[in-house]
């Protein structure tokens, strides 16, 4: 269903500090290209695409091969957009800059 079209991922990060519930919700679109019958199968076999959210780990394999393009955070298509964390904790004070 992703071969030749894009997608967004969206990831929701809250923390709660001090009776305060701070929130970011990150964006990235992901294309792919057209994948063929044969690359398909060959994920499906070799990799366990079933488990993940999406149906495919853009670090393994089939991100090589298949994606064109984002647009956005890498790392927030692998689970956690960590610059984004990263800066929320800074500005609450959380961590040392």
């Amino acid at each position: 269903l992703l071969s030749g079209k894009s997608h967004r991922v969206y990831t929701g990060v809250c923390i709660a500090f001090k009776n305060q519930c701070n929130t970011i919700v990150e964006e990235t679109e992901v294309k792919f290209k057209d994948l063929n019958k044969g690359e398909i199968d060959y994920y499906i076999k070799h990799y366990a695409p079933m488990d993940k959210a999406g149906a495919y780990g853009i670090q393994e394999w089939i991100g090589l091969i298949g994606i064109t393009g984002i647009i956005g955070s890498y790392l927030n298509v692998v689970g956690l957009p960590v610059a984004q964390v990263y800066n929320m904790l800074r500005e609450l004070k959380l961590i040392i800059s």
